[in-house]
């Protein structure tokens, strides 16, 4: 998963030689990281190191900072929970200096706030809540004009919910991985059997994995005689 992590399989030659090479600080290269994002949103790939650079250029030159861009770095990394993606993202935002050369007035603001809780969210595996509060009518703007256009990423989220749920449970009812997932009825019926679980009336069944199961660990301890000796001797100076 690591690997995976450093160096996606999805990543191009050209894309590595950017984000391992000393070309990751150039600002002339940050087009191509920034047309590599809307790659990623357009085909449920992703590439933290890649979307982190661009932020590392923006945070260098100012001048190139793009706050839909940003955005949507930040949308990615949601998806990636537990991993800390996210909060690395938000901290090369922190110290970044105000741009008033916008044309119009910077949105990121304003969605900073609901992202960081959205993300917050998910890091519980507060699943229910999560969706409660994105499909609210308060987030219709980050619904209308970013996820929108980031294909899958309702069920990159329930990803992140399966992730949990694999590494919980044997055994989960189906109502309660209904609101988990934001699914119900022959949707959710279709979504277990795509993952290949079994679902018998009103409970799923979670195959087993070497998360969600629960193994005895005997420790052994040998210790020799001269060391045994030793200790009862320095407790009896004591």
């Amino acid at each position: 998963m690591a690997s995976s992590w450093v160096s996606p399989t999805t990543r191009t030659d050209l894309i590595e030689d950017l984000v391992s090479g000393v070309d990751r600080y150039n600002p002339s290269n940050v087009g191509i990281l920034e047309d590599y994002l809307y790659h990623q949103i357009r085909s449920q790939e992703y590439d933290c190191l890649a979307n982190l650079a661009i932020l590392k250029l923006y945070q260098f030159n100012p001048d190139l900072y793009n706050p839909d861009v940003v955005i949507n770095i930040l949308i990615k990394a949601l998806t990636a929970s537990p991993l800390p993606d996210f909060n690395l993202c938000i901290s090369l935002l922190d110290e970044r200096p105000i741009n008033a050369t916008l044309d119009e007035p910077d949105p990121l603001p304003s969605l900073l706030p609901t992202l960081k809780h959205l993300s917050d969210l998910l890091y519980r595996c507060r699943f229910p809540a999560f969706w409660e509060t994105y499909q609210s009518d308060a987030l219709e703007n980050l619904r209308d004009n970013y996820t929108v256009e980031c294909v899958g990423f309702e069920d990159s989220v329930r990803e992140v919910a399966i992730r949990a749920v694999t590494a919980t449970f044997t055994r989960i009812s189906a109502d309660r991985l209904a609101s988990y997932l934001d699914l119900n009825g022959a949707d959710l019926a279709a979504y277990v059997d795509k993952k290949g679980w079994k679902m018998e009336g009103s409970v799923v069944t979670i195959p087993p994995n070497p998360d969600n199961q629960i193994e005895a660990t005997v420790v052994q301890e040998n210790i020799k005689l001269a060391q045994l000796t030793k200790l009862i001797s320095h407790g009896a100076n004591m």
